[in-house]
């Protein structure tokens, strides 16, 4: 089987799984119960498969679909404010043949990009339980192991970031920093961690443009074989520079107990 097919086929038992009681319900309810701007629409109202290039060197990972953004489209990203950040990010570094995500019939087409989430059902007030989250990690599982040229992974909130990290082995604990490059596996993808591109964090200034330009110029350096990070560095001399800066606090601190003690000795002569 052809990885399209076997992709194809997976998009299948995800819309049609049911693993979720609680998001299901959930999702079933706001497909019937609209918002006002929306009433004259019909909702997709199912669980929302990843999508994107087969092939993709970039892999895009968020928390879950939007309640009146995928679960009314049908696609991640498709719809709502979110949606366009992205799009016009990946529009222009070069992963999008355009910058809006409407509709699944909209002519959206990623290159060298595939967009998917931790949780398929778009959860009540965007807060999947962890079990939730477990439940659903077995078709990101499948994705990675399908999408075997992926080269980086942005990963789209801090949940997003630990748990992406959880389904590698990354060693642990994990921090979490807007922006930072890292290996999680010798040999495997650079994890790129950011800030979810939601109302929240777009409105309050919490993210802005450039930095979240950022994340996708970094990314398209990566994939393009320039290995640095959100800040210009490359990723090996980042490790290294975070290497030395503990072993220099721990020299420090060396330092400063010998200083110590040479004052308490000299004051033991006064």
């Amino acid at each position: 089987m052809t990885r399209e097919a076997e992709l194809a086929a997976l998009e299948e038992r995800i819309v049609a799984s049911r693993n979720c009681p609680r998001l299901m319900e959930y999702i079933e309810t706001i497909s019937k119960v609209k918002v006002r701007r929306y009433r004259g629409q019909e909702y997709w109202g199912k669980p929302v498969p990843g999508f994107g290039d087969p092939y993709a060197r970039l892999l895009i990972i968020g928390l879950a679909p939007a309640a009146h953004g995928g679960n009314r489209t049908g696609r991640m990203f498709t719809g709502d404010s979110s949606g366009d950040w992205l799009m016009r990010a990946l529009y222009e570094t070069g992963f999008a043949n355009q910058p809006k995500s409407i509709s699944r019939d909209d002519g959206l087409r990623l290159q060298g990009a595939f967009i998917t989430a931790l949780v398929r059902c778009a959860p009540p007030d965007n807060k999947p339980t962890r079990e939730e989250i477990l439940e659903s990690l077995g078709f990101l599982s499948e994705e990675l192991r399908l999408l075997e040229d992926v080269v980086v992974v942005v990963t789209l909130g801090r949940l997003a970031f630990e748990y992406y990290g959880r389904l590698v082995g990354a060693p642990r604990p994990m921090t979490f920093k807007h922006g930072a490059a890292s290996k999680q596996k010798q040999g495997g993808p650079t994890l790129v961690a950011s800030y979810h591109p939601s109302r929240q964090n777009t409105q309050t200034g919490r993210l802005r443009w450039p930095e979240w330009l950022g994340i996708f110029q970094t990314a398209r350096r990566l994939v393009e074989g320039e290995v640095d990070d959100a800040q210009g560095r490359r990723v090996d001399d980042h490790a290294d520079e975070q290497r030395s800066e503990l072993m220099r606090k721990a020299g420090d601190k060396v330092a400063e107990r010998h200083e110590l003690d040479v004052l308490r000795k000299a004051g033991q002569h006064d």
